[in-house]
């Protein structure tokens, strides 16, 4: 059985490749069985939770990713997300392969946001903003670049010294970027709002959302994890999902339905209807767009296979 370790599995996913595949993985069949979910509970306290997600294809392959979130992991210098992934042959359940969890589960989110965005963010859009400063929030500016000529990026985190260190990592690499103090004023000039954060109360609000901005929500993934205000989702602005799962695991989407600013007839369509050409994006250039997204094994799974084939010479 095949090893892979970070390096190697993050050189087998260039963005380009890996949203190109993306959007025909969308829209094509693939079993995706609903995730599991499980709390690990120490003294009466939640520490972390575990996500078990198979999915498998006519391609013949098949993968589980087990994934353990434990917020609490940024207060001692460690990353919030650890994950494994087993890619297996779908017709005998041989194992061929473990991959790094971690660098699947980071670049196919962030490839998945620019996929969403492909759709739905304006076509001259070139102000990005990324809120958070963890490993899927490193690569989004690259992901991004690769659908929108991105050429100014900010980031904003509420350990502002992380937001610093990021935006000169950034810099070193040749990007136009800088440390936002104030959300609020960061909020209103972006074009792109990218939110990867662990987030459990709301971080942006509607009110500096700014007409023919794309709000992209990629962090939180249970119902008691948040990154936006209700009014985000507040007509006129379109909301899309990345899976109807997310009405059932967003807390951004739960609270809104709650409060009456969304209904579930308001969610304009998910990526299998935009891969497909079933449903329209961006209809116009000054509307405002939202993009919530909780993640799913048919992403796991297909870049898995794109890291599988590049390692068969295929």
């Amino acid at each position: 059985m095949l090893h892979l370790d970070a390096e190697a599995t993050a050189a087998a996913l260039p963005f380009d490749r890996l949203i190109d595949a993306l959007r025909d993985a969308f829209a094509a069949p693939c079993t995706v069985p609903p995730r599991h979910v499980h709390r690990i509970e120490q003294a009466g306290q939640t520490m972390g939770t575990v996500l078990i997600m198979p999915a498998w294809s006519d391609e013949g392959l098949l993968g589980i990713k087990t994934i353990n979130i434990f917020p609490g992991n940024g207060a001692v210098g460690l990353p919030g997300l650890h994950a494994t992934y087993m890619l297996y042959d779908a017709a005998t359940g041989v194992p061929l392969a473990t991959m790094d969890g971690n660098e699947i589960t980071a670049r196919r989110t962030a490839a998945a946001a620019a996929l969403g965005a492909s759709f739905l963010a304006r076509k001259d859009a070139r102000r990005l903003l990324v809120l958070g400063t963890g490993r899927i929030a490193r690569l989004l500016p690259a992901a991004f670049g690769c659908v929108r000529q991105i050429d100014e990026v900010s980031v904003w985190n509420h350990r502002p010294e992380g937001a610093v260190a990021l935006a000169a990592h950034w810099r070193a690499q040749g990007i136009d970027a800088r440390a936002q103090p104030d959300l609020a004023s960061a909020v209103r000039a972006a074009d792109i709002v990218s939110c990867a954060t662990l987030a459990t109360e709301p971080l942006v609000q509607g009110e500096w959302l700014s007409p023919g901005s794309h709000l992209d929500l990629i962090g939180s993934f249970t119902p008691a994890m948040r990154e936006a205000s209700v009014d985000c989702m507040a007509p006129p602005t379109r909301v899309f999902v990345d899976t109807e799962e997310a009405l059932q695991k967003s807390g951004d989407l739960l609270d809104a339905l709650a409060a009456g600013t969304l209904t579930a007839d308001r969610v304009q369509a998910t990526l299998t209807q935009l891969c497909r050409g079933e449903r329209e994006g961006r209809q116009q250039a000054d509307e405002r767009t939202v993009f919530k997204a909780v993640g799913n094994a048919l992403e796991d799974l297909t870049a898995a296979t794109l890291v599988w084939r590049s390692r068969q010479g295929s």
